[in-house]
């Protein structure tokens, strides 16, 4: 059932989420034929591990070309990209919030490719100057296990408010804005929703005695709330609903009806890559509808950027969320000295 008509109860996840925003089928094969280029690719992926297997195996298998992956959170991402500048280990950046592409522009660690196949993408899904290209939208939710709710005696939350009551203390599991776009999705949401990086540190220090811990990737909180560990995680609803098809039944979907953010996950060129006509081959096809389909193959359903992508009703329907205003060229100007101050002022703050 739904409640609020933002909520999902995990007993009907399949029956209620339904896609705005696009329409259906195929699309965009062309652009993932051989042409001649050669070498072999290494990407940087920010996705769940399966869909990274699942995009880099299909490649190859179009194309002949011999492509493999290194699953990566958005911070740890530019951290490598950075340490390897002079010589780059990746050659392409695939999956991940957009507003983690922005920092490594400002790094110069990505490189501009205007990619034929990004033309059929909306605008407000791409970089004007070509740094990167949307492929999918997640939005970020609360993913809570129905049951361990039900034991403290709370109901499925519905605002951020929700999540600083105290019987949470402990219940509550995260990421770290530091390694994890989503993470940053979290604390960039309260800057937005609050009006300010004041008031959204102090909900954050509000926050942290209910936080267990600040794991490093963005997706490890649903599979800690899928467990019993905690009541909810923070992490985008699609993968929630992974966790739910994948047998973790107590998880239940809610969006906070005060307003919550969302990802552009993004493909990019990397700065200096050694097999660079493959790696802009690899960007034609990632943005087709060809490619952004394969998601549903492995139980990801985020919303899908290209206008010929196949509509699934698992994928949340952006119309029934309240989304905030989220700037990602803000964001990823921000990102740094944002992140810095949340390690030092409530990462590390104890719990009292």
């Amino acid at each position: 059932m739904i409640r609020n008509r933002s909520m999902l109860a995990a007993g009907s996840l399949a029956a209620v989420l339904a896609l705005s925003a696009c329409g259906g089928g195929g699309g965009g094969g062309e652009s993932g034929e051989a042409t001649g280029a050669g070498g072999k690719l290494t990407i940087a992926c920010g996705a769940m591990e399966d869909l990274c297997q699942a995009w880099t195996q299909a490649f190859t298998e179009k194309t002949g070309i011999e492509t493999s992956f290194v699953r990566l959170s958005s911070g740890e991402t530019v951290a490598r990209l950075a340490s390897a500048k002079s010589n780059p280990e990746f050659d392409v950046w695939h999956g991940g919030p957009v507003d983690g592409y922005g920092a490594a522009v400002q790094q110069e660690l990505l490189a501009a490719y205007d990619s034929p196949t990004a033309a059929e993408i909306p605008d407000k899904y791409k970089d004007p100057e070509h740094m990167w290209t949307g492929v999918y939208v997640g939005v970020l939710g609360f993913c809570s296990n129905e049951r361990v709710l039900g034991e403290l005696g709370v109901d499925v939350p519905t605002s951020w408010d929700d999540l600083v009551d105290p019987a949470l203390r402990g219940q509550v599991s995260t990421a770290h804005p530091s390694t994890s776009g989503t993470a940053f999705t979290t604390l960039w949401t309260q800057v937005v929703r609050l009006g300010g990086e004041e008031q959204a540190m102090e909900f954050m220090a509000e926050l942290h005695p209910n936080v267990l811990q600040y794991s490093k990737s963005g997706t490890a909180p649903g599979q800690v709330a899928g467990r019993g560990e905690v009541a909810v995680g923070l992490v985008f609803s699609h993968d929630c609903v992974k966790y739910h098809e994948e047998g973790m039944a107590e998880l239940v979907v809610s969006f906070p009806e005060d307003g919550t953010g969302y990802e552009v996950g993004g493909v990019a060129l990397v700065a200096g890559s050694p097999n660079e006509p493959a790696a802009q081959q690899y960007i034609d096809w990632a943005i087709s509808a060809e490619a952004q389909n394969i998601g549903q193959t492995v139980g990801s359903y985020q919303v899908l950027t290209h206008p010929d992508g196949t509509v699934d009703e698992r994928m949340v329907s952006l119309d029934d969320v309240n989304l905030v205003d989220y700037d990602f060229a803000l964001a990823a100007q921000e990102k740094p000295a944002l992140t810095a101050r949340f390690d030092e002022e409530i990462a590390s703050a104890p719990r009292d």
